[in-house]
């Protein structure tokens, strides 16, 4: 059976390292470190930046969902501005910006991007083939 950790944060840039926090205890707490915690979390990062930087819905929050299962984490950002999907933007060098969902792309097993009806949500799922993991409803043998 999967275990969920939910957590929301204001819509503001000075919470998202308690976002990225709350990630990465997380993922430790069921077990999972080394390089996929660094992946997860800086996903996570991203994708909650994005949430915060381009939603336009004032005083909101951004929703994060981690899903653990026997066989794959899958990582869910969503905030209530539901009409503006995020789209893969291809970033010349001196841009600052636009590169996160290219990172999403590279590092995640899968990704992508779902309107829901009052919000949109942006996953990624990560395969845990060859990973320790546990929790309190997941086995600690995969």
């Amino acid at each position: 059976m999967p275990v969920t950790e939910t957590f929301r944060i204001p819509k503001k840039k000075s919470h998202v390292p308690t976002a990225r926090q709350r990630v990465r205890k997380t993922l430790a707490d069921w077990g999972i470190t080394d390089e996929l915690a660094d992946a997860v979390t800086l996903l996570a990062n991203e994708l909650v930046t994005n949430a915060v930087t381009h939603c336009r819905v004032s005083h909101s929050q951004v929703k994060v969902e981690l899903t653990l299962n026997s066989t794959e984490l899958v990582l869910e950002v969503s905030d209530p501005d539901r009409d503006r999907l995020p789209r893969p933007h291809d970033s010349t060098p001196d841009e600052e910006g636009g590169r996160g969902l290219a990172l999403v792309a590279a590092l995640a097993a899968n990704w992508g991007c779902r309107q829901e009806p009052y919000a949109k949500c942006v996953w990624a799922r990560f395969d845990l083939e060859g990973v320790q993991a546990h929790g309190p409803h997941v086995p600690a043998t995969l």
